[in-house]
């Protein structure tokens, strides 16, 4: 046997700007301010993770959505002032990702 089958397989890590938690990438949004000519400044949610620009990272929990627009924590992490159509499509998107994960402990005190 290699070295090579014994390495595991490098996973990028990016840190929430909200609660600070670093996780793998895959587990959090992307944000964009895009730099292509004639979209430049506007600010999109980028699923795929593909597009060119300026980006900051959020985890898929509606409190850390809320924390970093409402402490302006998304605007100074892309460097640009949102407006509030801007803020009115973050908060549409958020709505539809859970309050908060649930934990082991929450699932086993239901019962």
């Amino acid at each position: 046997m290699s070295k090579r089958s014994t390495r595991r397989k490098h996973t990028p890590r990016r840190t929430c700007v909200a609660c600070r938690t670093l996780r793998p990438k895959r587990e959090l949004v992307r944000i964009v301010r895009l730099s292509s000519p004639g979209d430049e400044g506007a600010v999109v949610v980028d699923e795929t993770s593909k597009l060119s620009g300026r980006g900051a990272y959020l985890c898929r929990q509606r409190d850390c959505w809320e924390t970093a627009l409402a402490r302006r924590q998304l605007e100074r992490a892309l460097s640009v002032t949102l407006t509030a159509e801007t803020k009115a499509q973050l908060r549409e998107y958020a709505a539809g990702l859970p309050q908060r994960p649930a934990t082991v402990s929450e699932g086993d005190e239901k019962q």
